[in-house]
């Protein structure tokens, strides 16, 4: 287990060197030519990232498209920096909804399908049916904020569970030392909206529905990309960078491109 936590903060500590510091980092270029490279993969990001939202019909599902474009900015600087394995699963969970809508989205960005939508809970003390409050402290019992990595499934007192790694420094970084994992819950249903007027709350954990849990953690596991993300607070991320993003999508395409002619 140190060995694999020393190994992720350690491909951490190279992604910092490679990707810019904060959402939508951008640099002056040089030239004129770098300039009109620049606008180029900016104007083909962008067509890309609506062309994905639509396909995936995440509009319908009630994901904006603004949040959208921060978590896939997220999933390719992440890519980009070695630290995803083979799967395109691209999870996010929308704490700018409150907690009766279904707020978690788990997209296959190879295929462009929304493979489930349905409800995840917030921590107790993040607030009610919308949560306002975030924090990355033992024992805070609120939600964490930012881009985390899957980690081993495991059983515990949840049942099958999956770890999580946090992987914004100050903002989610204690993920581990919290057992911030990804569980089924009780509270996290129907029911519980009907008695209530909103689910019920975890103690910092995006618990989700105990029959989807399997299904949930299946579709995830194996080290994705999940994105929590909540738009009113002061978030901030080495993997916000949309110039490489944007550079990894145009390299994406060209050999695309290249493969089909």
């Amino acid at each position: 287990m140190k060995k694999y936590i020393l190994d992720i903060a350690t491909i951490f500590l190279v992604s910092m060197s490679i990707v810019g510091t904060s959402w939508k980092a951008t640099e002056l270029p040089r030239t004129q030519q770098e300039a009109d490279k620049a606008i180029a993969a900016d104007s083909l990001y962008n067509r890309y990232i609506l062309n994905v939202y639509h396909q995936v019909r995440l509009d319908s599902a009630g994901l904006s498209e603004q949040v959208f474009e921060k978590a896939l900015t997220g999933f390719y600087n992440m890519k980009y920096s070695g630290l995803l394995h083979a799967k395109s699963i691209l999870t996010i969970a929308d704490f700018d909804q409150e907690s009766c809508k279904k707020r978690l989205y788990i997209i296959d960005l190879a295929s462009k399908k929304l493979l489930m939508n349905t409800w995840v809970a917030h921590g107790q003390n993040s607030g009610g049916d919308k949560p306002s409050s975030f924090s990355n402290n033992i024992n805070s019992n609120q939600s964490s904020l930012g881009f985390y990595l899957t980690g081993e499934i495991y059983n515990g007192k949840h049942g099958r569970s999956l770890k999580l790694d946090g992987m914004d420094q100050g903002f989610n970084s204690n993920a581990r030392e919290r057992s911030i994992v990804v569980h089924g819950a009780s509270y996290v249903s129907q029911e519980t909206i009907n008695q209530l007027g909103r689910l019920g709350r975890s103690q910092g954990c995006p618990a989700v529905s105990k029959k989807l849990a399997d299904q949930v953690i299946n579709n995830i596991s194996d080290r994705t990309v999940l994105f929590i993300n909540n738009s009113d607070q002061q978030y901030n991320s080495v993997f916000l960078n949309e110039t490489l993003a944007a550079s990894v999508i145009l390299n994406q395409e060209q050999l695309f491109t290249a493969q089909v002619d």
